[in-house]
């Protein structure tokens, strides 16, 4: 009789859409290929997204042996679900890989003894060693995988080697892996998960990839990899997560790119091909993502830094892209219309509240005036920066906070078991207290700065005045604000956030009568703004704190200019029930000027008469709701927040 095996992969939905699981069709291709007799093996429709526990359990019943991928996303409930599952059926074999697997497993299987093994790197070949093993349970022989022995102690076999070419794995898109789940679910819409290739040559000590890749590189097909594109536009896949780690590292990315452009003339599809970008590859990134763009697939250019402080660069072992390649490539992809973001991780080791606030000021200053996306540090278990003697060396301390997906809908977590993470929110050098410093520091240049709703002041205050990006944002954070009720209250509520995270509080802001989601903590501010009527108000009392501040640190600045600056910026923000233009009439040619420093051009200020006419015909909301959706959702990322600015276009919850 064959061994039934069950396999679980749970990806969380975005609004209706899930990913196909690849990791486990990635198993299961490889172990029919390789198995000395497939016939002794029927594999079961695998568990691919969030269900109610008890359901899950049911469907994996009949399993001889399950095997999970484990995830920081879908942590706590495949473990709740393989200890039901035991519960039920002592007998089945459970087997656990995956990022969230740790390598140091003890802990891991003594806290979790339904867990028979837990796999460690590369799943595949190890997975083969498993079934073949599975039915005289002599674990030992298996390398790759630790578990508990009769006697109680804790055996780790040793590890295969990476595979040296992955033209032996067998692609599941094309082979037919994924038929009997798409036929099974014919309503459910799918994404898909892509690799064209494997490895990291980077050892950043906060992210696992490198450190247990081994700096190898190693590459999918060509050929193969182009069936993929086409088959993912012949069975309506609309957006494609590439997973490699650096896409535009190797020179035959920028083929990728094309193929995957002619797909999209050629079908339509996919809607969107969204990739990690190589950070030290300047031509490359541009010439990949300006062909992606041009097809209308690109999701934005990611040009991460993490830190910008060389101290805190040392001791996480990175090495960032050039302040010039930077500022180049952000003029280039500028001058194609094509949005860059920026990523900055709070609390790195060596990190202090001074270096991080300098650090996102010298990014905007270079350039960066899309989006800084700001990410708490999370400890990933097979990262150099979870090893113990590096927690001690840095004196990183950590909270575990409720894991939730920004512009998730609210309590959709069957069961209500819910994910989490732990998050560093203290280091050797960086206090609690600054830590929430810096988490307030950033709401507050998100707000004000990369959601639009003061961008147009600071960048002219900036270049006429001298004053540097965190001077004026720490006028709005570290400033006394009693005088100003709305300000006031903003920085109150970003301060009580920053605590209730240190406390194991969400990251996001529930809002259940704001479309019943998760909101960024800056999206949620500007909702409450716009729905209490504050925003006039906000206005006035920023121009005024401004303008206090200028006069007791005697800086000379144009208070008329400030004025007119925030008329103009107060003017173009979208707002729903609007429908007639407006016309503004200033003696600036602030628009002008403040297109220009965005674009990374000379354009003078100059005296004048200066008309603005805000269409606001073209686009208009006639309801909060979909406002909320089509606005402060789907316009966040590329702060469309004011007219004149990229139309929105649909965006997908958890997704930068």
């Amino acid at each position: 009789m064959a061994l039934k095996i069950g396999l679980v992969q749970i990806n969380n939905e975005f609004s209706g859409v899930t990913y196909l699981p690849l990791s486990v069709a990635d198993l299961q291709v490889y172990a029919q290929k390789n198995v000395a007799d497939p016939g002794n093996y029927q594999f079961l429709l695998p568990v691919y997204k969030r269900i109610p526990v008890d359901i899950a359990v049911e469907h994996l019943l009949e399993a001889d042996l399950v095997g999970f991928s484990l995830y920081v996303w879908n942590r706590n409930i495949s473990l709740e679900i393989a200890r039901r599952l035991k519960q039920k059926r002592p007998s089945v074999i459970t087997v656990f890989g995956g990022p969230e697997v740790p390598d140091r497993s003890e802990e891991f299987l003594r806290k979790n003894r339904f867990v028979d093994l837990a796999c460690h790197n590369e799943g595949e070949q190890a997975f083969v060693h498993i079934l073949e093993k599975s039915f005289s349970g002599e674990w030992g022989e298996v390398p790759s995988v630790s578990f508990l022995d009769p006697s109680g102690n804790c055996v780790q076999t040793q590890w295969l080697p990476r595979m040296r070419s992955l033209a032996v794995m067998p692609s599941p898109y094309l082979n037919g892996t994924f038929t009997p789940l798409m036929e099974a679910y014919p309503n459910q819409r799918w994404d898909a998960l892509w690799e064209t290739n494997r490895g990291c040559p980077f050892f950043c000590s906060f992210c696992d990839w490198g450190s247990n890749t081994k700096n190898k590189v190693i590459r999918f097909d060509l050929e193969i990899l182009f069936k993929e594109l086409e088959w993912f536009a012949q069975h309506k896949i609309q957006f494609i997560f590439c997973c490699d780690a650096n896409f535009g590292l190797l020179p035959r990315d920028v083929d990728i790119a094309r193929k995957a452009a002619e797909i999209k003339a050629h079908y339509g599809l996919p809607r969107a091909l969204s990739t990690q970008n190589a950070k030290n590859a300047e031509e490359r990134i541009f010439q990949t993502q300006k062909i992606l763009a041009d097809a209308g697939l690109s999701t934005g250019v990611t040009i991460a830094f993490q830190s910008q402080d060389p101290e805190v660069l040392r001791a996480v072992e990175r090495t960032n892209i050039s302040m010039d390649a930077f500022r180049n490539l952000q003029r280039r992809f500028t001058e194609a219309g094509i949005d860059t973001y920026s990523d900055m991780l709070i609390a790195l080791p060596q990190e202090t509240y001074n270096s991080f606030a300098d650090g996102v000021a010298l990014t905007i200053e270079q350039g960066q005036h899309n989006r800084i996306q700001f990410g708490n540090l999370s400890m990933m278990p097979n990262a150099p920066m979870s090893d113990p003697q590096y927690v001690a060396r840095y004196g990183l301390k950590t909270v575990e906070v409720k894991a939730v997906i920004f512009h998730g809908v609210i309590d959709e977590t069957p069961d209500q078991v819910a994910e989490s993470e732990d998050i560093v929110v203290e280091t050797s050098t960086l206090t609690r207290e600054d830590w929430a410093r810096t988490r307030v520091f950033c709401w507050t240049t998100s707000l004000l700065h990369f959601d639009k709703v003061f961008q147009i002041p600071l960048i002219v205050l900036r270049q006429t005045t001298g004053v540097s990006y965190r001077r004026l944002i720490e006028v709005f954070t570290e400033g006394e604000l009693e005088e100003f009720p709305v300000l006031k209250e903003i920085q109150s509520f970003f301060r009580a956030k920053a605590k209730s995270i240190m406390a194991g509080g969400i990251e996001y802001c529930p809002a259940p009568e704001w479309l019943n989601i998760y909101w960024p903590v800056d999206e949620f501010i500007f909702i409450k703004l716009c729905r209490e009527g504050k925003l006039d108000q906000f206005y006035d009392e920023a121009r005024r704190v401004l303008t206090q501040f200028f006069r007791t640190n005697n800086i000379v600045v144009d208070e008329e200019l400030l004025r007119q600056a925030i008329e103009l910026n107060q003017g173009l923000i979208k707002l729903p029930f609007v429908e007639e233009d407006t016309v503004l009439t200033l003696s600036y040619n602030i628009w002008e000027f403040y297109r220009g420093v965005r674009a990374m051009c000379d354009v003078a200020l100059v005296r004048g008469s200066f008309i603005y006419r805000v269409d606001r015909n073209s686009e208009h909301w006639q309801s909060w709701e979909d406002w909320y959706k089509l606005v402060v959702w789907y316009g966040n990322k590329r702060g469309a927040y004011l007219y004149g600015n990229i139309k929105c276009e649909p965006e997908k919850a958890g997704h930068f």
